[in-house]
């Protein structure tokens, strides 16, 4: 079949949503300032779906060190990738700075964090190695390890006995290639809430040679002492050989870093082709991101009011039946039973008639029949607006249960 003539016959697994649900289930354009309570289709709306965990979106700070930097520098400077003309002191204060803060001996900044873990994992591995990698990793890892020309092992997720099974058939591979091991896993997985199996998989390395990567885009200024991470929650930190976060989601910033031995930090810098051939992240972006440090390592109460709204969501949720399922982290998932038709008629009546916007994941991300509405705490929440949003899950889980779902139009760009 014709390459487009397949594309417009097959949209794909969210495409084919597109008619019935672009501009309301996806690509909802919400309005106003940055906070738990923004604009949605003309009504305020109590927002769980914003990376924003610690409240630094809208600090005046921010806004303040942001609009100084980019009326200072603009958003060209500077010019080039780093590799050739687009280095400068900023740059390297930050990486130093995220370096020493994560306990790491360098650091590398990167301009976004898909594209930094995909090329990171291309770089870090030849063809004569292995990788091992939990299941359920985001898709920036499982895209990063579909590049690579070795062999592939995955382990079920957060499967101890997993891991080491495959860490077993991964070594026994490389050894005959003449290579080595990487097992890469998240600090924690966004859509479950639960950490990586990060202190059990160290330990793993008395008894195998391996290079352990994380990505702690959600752990990253939610766990550990200051916000550190997950490797330092669980106590394991000197056994992350790279560590990597991004930018997006403490920070509620754009780009991110990785961190680890200075040699071979050095390394990806020179070998990572997501930044080689791309510019390097504008001089405004650095400024702000060094603020953003700053500002997480000088107010732990940021952190502190973050988890009071979490642990006060997950609580309340917990009370009054709800199955939250594993999470140990501040993401807050929500599982509810029902058809993709349901969900879409729930997802509305829930922002319509009681002003609370989710987000709502179905099949394929999800088995079928069940439906995920994953909740984002952030600083910025209010008791008030967890108030709200429980007594809106006990009314349209009420509703859903007595099928008021089922076959009832709520929503006009469904009907």
């Amino acid at each position: 079949m014709e390459i487009f003539e397949r594309i417009r016959k097959q949209r794909g697994p969210l495409g084919q949503y597109a008619a019935m649900g672009e501009g309301y289930y996806m690509f909802p354009e919400l309005k106003g300032e940055i906070g738990s309570r923004m604009d949605f289709h003309g009504k305020e709306v109590v927002v769980w779906s914003i990376n924003n965990y610690l409240g630094l979106a809208n600090h005046p700070e921010v806004r303040r060190v942001d609009a100084e930097a980019a009326k200072k520098w603009g958003l060209a400077y500077p010019m080039g990738a780093r590799l050739m003309t687009g280095e400068t002191s900023l740059h390297k204060e930050l990486e130093r700075k995220l370096a020493a803060y994560v306990y790491k001996e360098a650091a590398a900044v990167v301009n976004y964090g898909y594209p930094g873990v995909v090329s990171a994992i291309d770089a870090l591995l030849s063809r004569r190695d292995a990788v091992v990698y939990d299941a359920e990793s985001h898709g920036c890892i499982v895209d990063g390890t579909r590049l690579h020309m070795g062999e592939r092992f995955s382990y079920k997720h957060n499967d101890i006995e997993s891991v080491e099974q495959n860490l077993e058939r991964a070594t026994k591979w490389a050894s005959e290639k003449g290579g080595g091991v990487l097992v890469v896993t998240e600090g924690v997985f966004g859509m479950r809430g639960d950490q990586g199996i990060l202190k059990e998989i160290v330990a793993l390395k008395k008894k195998f040679d391996f290079r352990f990567f994380v990505d702690d885009a959600h752990g990253f200024g939610t766990l550990g002492e200051g916000g550190r991470g997950a490797g330092v929650e669980q106590g394991v930190q000197d056994g992350i050989d790279v560590y990597f976060s991004t930018f997006a989601k403490s920070f509620a910033a754009t780009g991110g870093f990785l961190a680890g031995d200075a040699d071979i930090i050095q390394y990806l810098q020179y070998a990572m082709r997501s930044q080689i051939h791309a510019k390097s992240l504008p001089m405004a972006l650095v400024e702000g991101n060094l603020k953003r440090l700053e500002l997480m390592q000088n107010h732990p109460e940021y952190k502190e009011k973050l988890w009071h709204i979490a642990t006060t969501l997950q609580n309340g949720l917990k009370a009054r039946g709800f199955d939250i399922g594993t999470t140990n982290t501040v993401v807050t998932p929500v599982y509810l039973y029902g058809t993709p038709f349901e969900a879409t008629q729930l997802v509305h009546d829930m922002r319509e008639s009681y002003g609370v916007f989710t987000s709502m994941i179905i099949y394929p991300v999800i088995p079928k029949g069940m439906v995920l509405l994953r909740m984002i705490p952030t600083a910025s929440h209010t008791d008030a607006d967890v108030e709200q949003t429980l007594n809106a899950f006990s009314a349209v889980a009420e509703k859903l249960k007595a099928g008021a779902y089922q076959d009832k139009i709520l929503n006009p760009v469904l009907g």
